[in-house]
């Protein structure tokens, strides 16, 4: 048994640092200088999420920084658990990419609020609650126009969602998945503790505004 344990360890370490460094690159970064449209980080949040880079007035950079950042969460899980074949790996990988994207080696660890990737990863471990989580955001997003706000209730109510009997659809058994939703809901609630200072005064910017 205890032969066993050590490559264990060791396959799982791996996993996680191969999760994390597939989380930690920025794409709202790389795109954004690459597209001529000047770092990310000194206009607006001065976040490297869709949703700062958007406020650079180029949509398309935008949505590519969305798709790959849900790409690399989804993606971390999803090779786990094709490799793996085993629920609590790919869960970890997958958490490990969500710190990549939150703590960046590649930017001294000061890294984006982790929604984009966030979606990609509960998509990723049971589509179901992703599209729950998903609609729970557009219904607030479109509502109040604040996407900070509709990050922080589709993340709240997705550990929620997880409790529903995922098993009845064939779908993975939902304690990894549970856990998965709950640790990120905790993360994206710590990242976004200025975001709620500032819907609590009135002054968080709304979906589409400019950074002057």
């Amino acid at each position: 048994m205890q032969d066993l344990v050590g490559p264990a360890m060791l396959t799982l370490g791996l996993t996680a640092l191969g999760g994390y460094l597939l989380g930690s690159i920025p794409f709202g970064v790389v795109l954004t200088r690459a597209a001529g449209a000047g770092d990310v980080r000194s206009i607006g949040s001065g976040n490297i999420g869709a949703t700062n880079v958007l406020r650079t007035g180029r949509k398309d950079l935008a949505l590519a920084t969305l798709l790959l950042d849900a790409g690399k969460g989804a993606a971390a899980l999803l090779i786990a658990r094709w490799l793996f074949d085993n629920e609590a790996v790919a869960v970890i990988a997958g958490g490990a990419a969500f710190l990549g994207h939150l703590f960046p080696v590649w930017l001294g660890f000061k890294g984006g609020k982790g929604v984009a990737t966030f979606f990609g990863l509960i998509i990723a471990a049971a589509w179901p609650l992703g599209l729950m989580a998903g609609a729970t955001w557009l219904i607030v997003a479109f509502a109040l126009r604040y996407s900070s706000l509709a990050a922080l209730m589709a993340s709240a109510a997705t550990p929620l969602y997880a409790l529903l009997p995922l098993a009845a659809l064939g779908l993975p058994a939902p304690a990894p998945i549970l856990f998965l939703s709950v640790f990120t809901a905790v993360l994206i609630w710590i990242r976004h503790h200025e975001n709620i200072g500032r819907l609590i005064k009135g002054t968080e910017p709304r979906i589409g505004s400019r950074s002057k």
